[in-house]
């Protein structure tokens, strides 16, 4: 039997995204490594309660998530321009399936703009902003560049 797509936003549907997109990612050969570099086996279980807590405050805002991503991903090896578009498509994909096309539209649309904002945190942050030269030139601070 085929489960009918979720056309609401809840706690629950945010749980079964969040869990079927990581264990997409876990098996993703392009980012499964910077996963399995900054998320230990035994630390997945409170990746995905935070992870849980962000869509929640995004999507039903909830204020449940309390942390700064730009901080955490500045900390994170191997994450570059490219590896976002990876990510998008993972996550698009795991909307579309589970969701009706408006709500899945609606988390992807949500994905995209804070896959946006944390590559700009990223880019001011960097110390080379060269390798994020995809984005808007007033996006990257003229004081980084060389």
């Amino acid at each position: 039997m085929i489960a009918r797509p979720r056309s609401e936003v809840t706690e629950e549907a945010i749980r079964l995204l969040v869990d079927r997109f990581y264990a997409r990612i876990r098996r993703d050969a392009t980012l499964r490594p910077v996963f399995a570099a900054a998320i230990a086996d035994d630390a997945w279980p409170a990746h995905l309660e935070k992870m849980y807590a962000f869509w929640s405050s995004v999507m039903l805002t909830s204020g449940r998530y309390k942390g700064d991503p730009v901080s955490v991903h500045r900390a994170v090896a191997g994450i570059e321009p490219p590896k976002f578009g990876n990510w998008l498509d993972i996550f698009e994909a795991t909307a579309r399936e589970l969701f009706s096309p408006a709500l899945a539209t609606a988390f992807v649309d949500k994905a995209k703009r804070i896959a946006e904002s944390l590559k700009l945190g990223l880019a001011f942050h960097s110390p080379t902003p060269e390798i994020w030269a995809e984005l808007p030139p007033r996006a990257i601070p003229q004081t980084t560049l060389r």
